[in-house]
């Protein structure tokens, strides 16, 4: 049903010649991956047979608690990349090009609708406020690999004034 529902307002947007800034002509690039992955023994989360529930948490600007609860769970087509479904949302892909598994993690999810446009959402993700420029230019380097334009990245301001002791404890 959100399948349909997307599709339907991707379609009437088309008609009315006014695709939103984040839907572009051209396809999903094609993204090389390290095989597959099986999980052997989890304990940090209920798992259903199908995928295990994610949460996530937060404060707004106004700071106020941001909670969105999720799924994440094998794609379903057998290719090793993940689908990630939040509540409200439609499941997407979700693309590890690179990690260390201690440092930074480098995340690509790409969405075709029907091979004549594609929405793609990249993230770097650190267990630092302040990472180092080698695990930031890898991950640079992950995205230029698929033609990602760096340009469109922009630096999320770390520091003071993110209650990071507040958000430790939700």
């Amino acid at each position: 049903m959100k399948s349909l529902t997307l599709i339907l307002a991707f379609v009437a947007i088309t008609v009315a010649d006014k695709i939103p800034d984040f839907i572009v002509p051209g396809q999903c690039p094609q993204v090389d991956t390290e095989g597959l992955w099986r999980q052997q023994q989890p304990n940090h989360s209920k798992v259903d047979g199908h995928g295990f529930t994610a949460k996530t948490n937060g404060i707004t600007a106004e700071g106020n608690l941001l909670r969105h609860n999720g799924k994440i769970y094998p794609n379903p087509l057998g290719v090793p990349v993940l689908s990630i479904d939040y509540e409200g949302m439609f499941a997407s892909p979700y693309t590890v090009l690179d990690t260390d598994y201690e440092n930074y993690s480098c995340i690509y999810s790409c969405i075709d609708y029907n091979h004549n446009y594609y929405s793609d959402f990249a993230f770097i993700f650190t267990r630092s406020p302040s990472p180092s420029d080698e695990h930031l230019r890898k991950c640079q380097k992950a995205f230029s690999d698929i033609n990602l334009e760096l340009s469109r990245f922009s630096r999320t301001e770390q520091g003071s004034s993110c209650p990071y002791d507040a958000l430790k404890d939700l």
